[in-house]
């Protein structure tokens, strides 16, 4: 019966090497799809109807890629956080973007501030709600 004891055990004898990282297509896509729209909005929002000018465009191009990148950076450090932190950056990301994009109209620093914080929250509880509910 002591024959559990005597079994051979399987060790490893070389080091393990490091799995390959690779982004699926979505990871690349959805940040990408997201900044895009974000900068046609903000292209969009300062031109009011004028003429284009290179500035204008240089705003929409600008913050396009700054807001894909951090969108792809929250998108691969997220699921290391814990759920509060995750709800919270994504709402503090959605919350600056939307106070942005409502300052380029050119309203109040206070009004453009209070909208992000409101949209923020929202988003804060809305995934707050999603990673509680799906939460393992």
């Amino acid at each position: 019966m002591a024959t559990h004891a005597t079994m051979p055990t399987r060790r490893r004898t070389h080091a393990r090497t490091p799995a390959r990282r690779t982004h699926s297509a979505l990871a690349w896509a959805m940040p990408l799809t997201l900044g895009v729209i974000l900068g046609f909005w903000a292209f969009f929002i300062r031109r009011d109807g004028g003429a284009t000018t290179g500035g204008q465009i240089w705003l929409g191009v600008v913050s396009g890629v700054a807001f894909a990148a951090l969108c792809f950076v929250l998108g691969r450090v997220g699921p290391a956080l814990p759920r509060e932190l995750r709800a919270a950056a994504y709402g503090a990301l959605t919350g600056i973007a939307i106070g942005f994009l409502y300052s380029l109209n050119g309203s109040s620093v206070f009004s453009s501030g209070v909208l992000g914080l409101v949209v923020g929250a929202g988003m804060f509880c809305t995934a707050f709600y999603i990673y509680y509910t799906r939460e393992d």
